[in-house]
């Protein structure tokens, strides 16, 4: 099975292809923009499969297809919420909700080989999902956190957090006056609310701003040591398992 990955965030790309991988899947390229796109098709082969983000650096990657008749069956990856998705389920298109997740991506992959024959394209109607994708969809992340501070509240911009940690069964935020604030959500929970440019879960207890990163130094087992500008109450290591997405979301 030939697949080809069209994501322009280029650390999801490199994941998504680790992930395919690991499933023996054979990737033919990964592309980032609707220009580079175009330039690939115009002499390759369609491939089965294309995993397919929607918002690319330099337009909707629906602009491909406008003038290309698709022969491939595609996923789409994107990080758009329910309202969005219902695009996806009236055309009976597969999709995945970024960060994927490796059990969604199986069951996906497993439903194509169950539903599309081998060479056989999928009937895309790509003007019917720009009509009902016509409200701008870019994500909304938080902008600021409202916490508590005695009967006081205090409004912190996000651009001011350094990182965000759980201790104590209690999620805090650290800002880059070295002050720690309590607020009412887990870590789990702020995935849906921080830009995933700006801020990554390095480990269970820690979410870090790139940058806020003063330094970062090689730890024990295959781990990494991020120092912060401020914050010193504990050591933020990056788990062994997600050094390489670390290392990619860096980039």
């Amino acid at each position: 099975m030939n697949i080809l990955i069209i994501e322009d965030e280029k650390p999801a790309a490199r994941r998504l292809n680790r992930m395919l991988e690991s499933l023996d899947m054979k990737i033919n390229a990964m592309l980032h923009s609707v220009e580079e796109s175009l330039a690939w098709f115009e002499t390759n082969e369609h491939p089965d499969l294309i995993f397919l983000d929607i918002q690319l650096s330099d337009g909707l990657s629906f602009e491909i297809f406008e003038n290309i008749d698709v022969k491939s069956a595609i996923i789409f990856t994107t990080a758009y919420d329910e309202y969005a998705l219902q695009a996806f389920k009236l055309n009976s298109i597969d999709y995945l909700l970024k960060p994927i997740d490796s059990e969604d991506l199986e069951v996906a992959v497993a439903k194509f080989k169950e539903r599309i024959p081998e060479k056989q394209g999928l009937s895309v109607d790509f003007d019917d999902i720009k009509k009902l994708l016509s409200n701008p969809l870019e994500r909304e992340y938080k902008k600021r956190f409202t916490v508590k501070v005695g009967q006081h509240l205090k409004m912190i911009p996000v651009d001011t957090i350094e990182c965000f940690f759980s201790e104590n069964k209690g999620t805090y935020i650290h800002t880059n006056e070295n002050r720690d604030y309590l607020i009412d959500m887990t870590l789990e929970e702020l995935e849906k609310e921080l830009a995933p440019e700006t801020f990554f879960r390095v480990s269970r207890k820690f979410y870090v701003n790139i940058n806020a990163i003063k330094d970062m130094v090689s730890y024990t087992n295959s781990r990494l040591q991020i120092k912060l500008h401020t914050f010193k109450e504990h050591d933020v290591i990056v788990s062994r398992e997600r050094v390489r997405d670390f290392k990619d979301w860096l980039e």
